[in-house]
């Protein structure tokens, strides 16, 4: 393998690794349509992860999550993730403990839902039925800036990372019975 063609297999594995999405008119070999025969149109996602799995040698298997989300504000958020099983079973999981510990109370998701909604100043979350006096409204959004769910995006506003949009949604969906 010649050196270009290693700087480029290096810049895919990294952008993988940092959850960038290839640009939108890229050439992808990926897709509802492109399962092999014989196999079930909608595991066509678990089906290209086997083979890049395979691919790098790692016989444990392996965890990915991906989303292209369009947001009731317009925004897109386009990421993905993924970890050998490995890996995840070799961390310590109580680090995670406060990243879901944030998640764990209606307040806190509902004001993450306001948010992805567009309301995004301390003030108009404040005026949302239900939640509470201005005070536990601060406290709930200290608590999730702290666990990176929120970031503060300045004059008082919040945004949830870019890198965190399709993850909470991904939670969101994995907690349905």
């Amino acid at each position: 393998m010649g050196l270009e063609q290693r700087v480029t297999e290096l810049e895919r594995r990294l952008a993988e690794l940092e959850g960038v999405s290839a640009p939108a008119d890229a050439p992808s070999d990926s897709g509802p349509g492109s399962a092999e025969p014989g196999v079930r149109p909608e595991f066509w996602a678990l089906q290209r992860l086997k083979a890049e799995l395979a691919s790098i040698g790692s016989h444990d298997g392996g965890v990915l999550f991906t989303g292209s989300v369009l947001l009731p504000t317009r925004e897109r958020y386009e990421w993905q993730y993924g970890t050998a099983t490995e890996q995840l079973l070799d961390e310590d999981w109580s680090r995670e403990a406060d990243a879901f510990a944030a998640l764990g109370h209606g307040v806190r998701l509902r004001l993450l839902k306001e948010v992805v909604g567009g309301r995004r100043t301390a003030a108009e979350l404040a005026e949302v039925d239900g939640m509470g006096t201005s005070g536990q409204v601060y406290h709930h959004l200290r608590q999730l800036t702290g666990a990176g769910w929120l970031q503060a995006a300045g004059r008082g506003r919040y945004e949830i990372p870019a890198a965190r949009v399709v993850p909470l949604l991904v939670m969101l969906s994995a907690a349905r019975p």
